[in-house]
């Protein structure tokens, strides 16, 4: 990896101004999965600006990663409709919305797509006056290429902080396998025939525990400055937190960012995988599935819209996951990598110590060094811009490699709930703040 030779806030602020030059001769595009674009973003002026309240601009609401292949879907979902709820971070007058055959190996057509809001939290049934077709490029239909995504068109909808959406697609024929984020910890619906359009939703008689082709929801603000994305593993995808009740540390994160006098007004998306590595990809029988942090990061790190600033998450199944890796500074140099394509386009970087795992099935003394010896080098100063201590909000004071009971999803892994409002409360929120007077 190349080091520059000027001090860190030196090259930080170097990095900075070129990515600014950059952007200004070249308007900052939203690109998909596999090189997908869409419409270049509005003007962007810092939240204390009265600005943003006259221009607005593009902001990332709710993302989420594509993370493997669903199992045995070989001909997808034809002929039945997906309603995928989904909690926006953002307020905003106009929404778009991001679909992804990151994994499918056929062309995916949609003929019929849809946007509204959840009457209530959860629900499959829109609110009222809310639903709305989609479109793309002016057509009902659009086909996705096999490893590619699409953004639709604009819709008017009038989208309030900490909404559920219900973005539902239809596809007539067959095409798989189906792109799917299997740890959503929010309960989406399934109906037979073309149902995208129903309010009601009645017809949505099967639940289901994933997300399947959505990836980005966009709104139009003229509050938020931007967002902030989160690259994480399980711990960041929130595997344990309660099923419906965003509590997710993101969440916690998002309801701070849009309470807290003084805070800048980001969206919160977060791009956690459970299972996921900085160094190697793959899981279960595929190679392709679980895409590492490394493979990953410009997909779901650079090309999200209003992006302001990073916070990873990220080591612990480096250590724990076959093949494991043995020597820290490799995990250490991994991460690194990481901050320096961050950099590259003037981003700063939170990075988070490897919380507590002593008592997780197959931890030993072996694993519970290498944590230690990555977290020295994460303190030291030596890898991120700055540094969320989540192993000292989380671990047991008594019992320093364990998680504090309290904060134990009772796994010896996985925060709780409590625990993720702990990890959330712990963000400095001016580390995310970044340079305010950079376009994106």
């Amino acid at each position: 990896m190349f080091r520059s030779p000027l001090p860190r806030g030196a090259a930080y602020a170097v990095a900075a101004a070129l990515a600014a030059v950059v952007v200004a001769v070249s308007a900052a595009i939203f690109v998909g999965a596999a090189g997908s674009g869409e419409p270049a973003e509005g003007p962007r002026e810092p939240h204390r600006s009265a600005a943003p309240a006259a221009l607005g601009h593009w902001v990332g609401a709710w993302s989420t990663s594509p993370a493997v292949a669903e199992p045995d879907t070989p001909g997808g979902y034809a002929g039945r409709s997906i309603r995928n709820v989904v909690h926006s971070t953002l307020a905003g007058s106009r929404a778009r919305v991001q679909l992804s055959n990151l994994f499918g190996s056929t062309p995916l057509t949609l003929s019929h797509a849809s946007l509204a809001l959840a009457s209530v939290p959860g629900s499959a049934t829109a609110a009222p006056g809310s639903m709305r077709p989609l479109r793309f490029g002016g057509n009902l239909e659009v086909t996705v290429p096999a490893g590619d995504a699409v953004v639709s068109d604009p819709v008017d909808l009038d989208v309030g902080p900490g909404a559920d959406l219900l973005v539902t697609t239809y596809s007539p024929t067959p095409s798989g396998p189906v792109t799917l984020h299997p740890h959503a910890r929010q309960i989406s619906y399934l109906a037979e025939g073309d149902r995208a359009e129903d309010a009601d939703g009645t017809a949505y008689t099967e639940k289901t525990a994933y997300w399947r082709y959505v990836t980005g929801v966009d709104v139009w603000s003229t509050e938020a400055s931007g967002a902030v994305v989160a690259l994480g593993d399980s711990i960041t995808d929130g595997v344990s937190a309660t099923v419906g009740a965003n509590r997710r540390w993101t969440d916690f994160l998002a309801a701070r960012l849009r309470t807290e006098h003084g805070a800048p007004r980001y969206g919160v998306l977060n791009e956690g995988i459970s299972g996921n590595r900085v160094l190697l990809g793959g899981m279960g029988t595929s190679a392709v599935n679980n895409p590492s942090a490394l493979e990953r990061f410009d997909r779901d790190v650079l090309t999200r819209t209003g992006v302001r600033a990073v916070v990873v998450e990220l080591g612990i199944n480096d250590i724990l996951r076959q093949p494991r890796q043995t020597d820290p500074e490799r995990i250490t140099e991994g991460l690194r990598q990481l901050v320096a394509r961050a950099h590259a386009r003037g981003l700063p970087v939170v990075g988070s110590t490897l919380t507590p795992f002593e008592g997780h099935k197959g931890v030993g003394p072996e694993q519970e060094a290498i944590r230690q010896a990555v977290n020295d080098a994460i303190r030291a100063g030596g890898v991120f811009d700055h540094v969320v201590d989540f192993d000292m909000v989380l671990r047991d004071p008594a019992d320093p490699q364990r998680l504090l009971p309290a904060y134990d999803c009772g796994d010896h892994l996985h925060p709780s709930d409590a625990g993720y409002r702990a990890m959330a409360q712990a963000v400095d929120l001016e580390t995310l703040r970044g340079q305010p007077d950079r376009a994106l």
